[in-house]
């Protein structure tokens, strides 16, 4: 299990490191909102970026972005519009994920630019 936590802390690492290395600020990461919880929150432009991080040691069963359920997608809408409430903030929000597999040398990492809208 603490594997498990320790391969996610990586990627969450590596996506951090990517997303700075984009030009992204960082503005949170492991966010909480009762029971749920933001990887990565950034900005860049006019947009503030809620990213999901998904690591895995390969994608024989599928890849990581395919793991991104649309019960996991309601919980980082409602996540990042408590945010936004929180903070008073006036932005667009944008949702990303970026998908590791680390069975590459080096790991490959994809970022899926809005790879999921909120429903009205």
């Amino acid at each position: 299990m603490a594997h498990q936590q320790d391969l996610g802390k990586w990627g969450e690492d590596l996506a951090t490191t990517y997303l700075q290395k984009e030009g992204y600020k960082i503005v949170e990461r492991n966010w909480r909102f009762g029971k749920e919880e933001i990887d990565i929150i950034a900005q860049k432009g006019e947009y503030l970026v809620i990213v999901e991080v998904k690591t895995r040691h390969s994608s024989q069963f599928g890849d990581p972005q395919d793991f991104v359920t649309k019960g996991q997608q309601r919980h980082l809408i409602n996540a990042a519009d408590a945010f936004v409430i929180e903070r008073d903030l006036d932005v667009e929000v944008r949702f990303d994920v970026i998908a590791i597999t680390t069975d590459d040398n080096p790991p490959k990492l994809i970022h899926i630019d809005e790879a999921f809208y909120p429903t009205l």
